[in-house]
């Protein structure tokens, strides 16, 4: 298989951390009977073999590659311990550098470090940072864990945003936000119909839905029609694309299959009832007045993130309309383009990062990783006139949890 090599690779890469992190694992239990370090070392060895003979069959085993339930719980799992390896090996290494420091200074000074030396003059490894790097690693390993039982619990956010612009007739406008849907993800049907319903006792005048309605192919709607069809509201529902719902990440027998993927996606949303604008706009009418609603195929500026919108055919129509709402689904897109050539598109609205689905958030204080890569990753932000809200997302993908970030029903109301 063509990606074969980079899962051996990866496989490779995460035998040499089993064997730094069993380094680590050893000296914790050196002073355990013979009877616990062979327990303890065998049940390393037989997780880190079976993750380790998972990876290698997942290129070339088909059933692996289909499988929602390898994809959700499986590979988060062997992430989640790759992950709390990696934190636990900072906490060697510091150890280790610290060992290389103190062999250094015995090899420059031989007689005043002899105190620092263990049996058979060597430097023994610290008990209490290996403990610690074990700690932390399974602390955040354990996170993880519980994190599988958040993924369903979906949070209202209630947000009033003011605009000299908007006519006034539309003051007072109520919004459902909502994006990254990953129905490909999803196996709690009852679970996502209960998000629809906190979606539906909003009573909003108009929904938005900002991309990745699945995670790579159209059918993974096919269980989920009835539950989204739910989704309707008195102006109308409008939906664009996301950088998910190309296909762009799954190997197609051919380019005419990915094409046609794309067109039973369309068809998707229009089954749904739902506008999908393709680098189109529409104007909403109201008592006389009138705002434009622009939305844009996928447009990224992280990354290998495709650039399929076109603002230059989105825009066009609306230059006299006072107030502007776009649809797209990176906030990157903000900073690169919006900002820059369209400073009166009055708020635009996207998603995609999900806050990375992982983080701490409260009234004062957010944190995620994945602000290292995003300016902007969750909830409003605004630049002199302009706003941009982030969605974190009403789904999940990769990782099938959700740790401080919460899935996200937004209520915006025009002001």
């Amino acid at each position: 298989m063509r990606n074969a090599s980079t899962w051996w690779i990866i496989a490779l890469i995460m035998l040499l951390l089993d064997l730094y992190v069993y380094q680590a694992l050893k000296t914790v239990t050196q002073n355990s009977n013979e009877k616990t370090r062979m327990l303890v070392q065998v049940v390393y060895w037989v997780i880190s073999g079976l993750t380790l003979v998972t990876l290698l069959s997942f290129p070339y085993t088909q059933a692996l590659q289909s499988s929602k339930f390898f994809r959700n719980y499986i590979f988060a799992f062997m992430a989640g311990l790759f992950f709390a390896k990696l934190l636990g090996s900072v906490f060697f290494m510091t150890d280790d550098l610290r060992r290389g420091g103190l062999w250094l200074m015995l090899k420059l000074f031989p007689n005043t470090g002899a105190q620092f030396m263990g049996e058979g003059n060597t430097i023994p490894r610290s008990t209490f940072m290996s403990w610690l790097g074990l700690g932390i690693g399974g602390s955040v390993f354990g996170t993880l864990l519980y994190g599988f039982t958040n993924k369903y619990s979906y949070q209202v956010k209630h947000i009033k945003l003011s605009f000299a612009s908007l006519p006034k007739s539309f003051k007072g406008l109520k919004i459902i936000h909502i994006s990254d849907i990953h129905s490909g993800s999803f196996q709690n049907k009852e679970a996502v119909n209960l998000g629809v319903d906190l979606i539906l006792r909003q009573n909003a005048d108009l929904v938005l839905f900002t991309g990745d309605l699945v995670n790579d192919r159209a059918d993974e709607m096919t269980e989920y029609m009835d539950v989204f069809g739910r989704v309707n509201a008195p102006l109308g529902v409008y939906s664009s694309l996301g950088n998910h719902d190309y296909g762009d990440y799954v190997i197609w027998p051919s380019e005419q299959e990915k094409a046609a993927n794309l067109e039973r996606l369309k068809q998707v949303h229009a089954n749904l009832g739902w506008r999908l604008l393709m680098n189109e706009h529409v104007l909403l009418e109201k008592e006389g007045e009138q705002i434009a609603l622009l939305g844009i195929e996928n447009w990224g500026a992280k990354g290998r993130f495709p650039k399929y919108g076109k603002m230059k055919e989105a825009y066009p129509g609306t230059e006299k309309i006072p107030f502007k709402l776009l649809l797209s689904h990176d906030p990157s897109h903000w900073d690169a383009e919006v900002k820059i050539a369209y400073p009166d598109i009055d708020l635009m609205l996207a998603g995609h990062t999900h806050g990375m689905q992982f983080g701490l958030e409260n009234p004062y204080f957010k944190w995620s990783p994945v602000q290292w890569m995003y300016k902007q990753w969750a909830g409003l932000y605004e630049e002199g006139n302009q706003k941009l809200y982030v969605n974190r997302g009403y789904g999940f993908i990769g990782y099938p949890g959700r740790v401080g970030i919460l899935p996200e029903i937004t209520v915006i109301e025009l002001l």
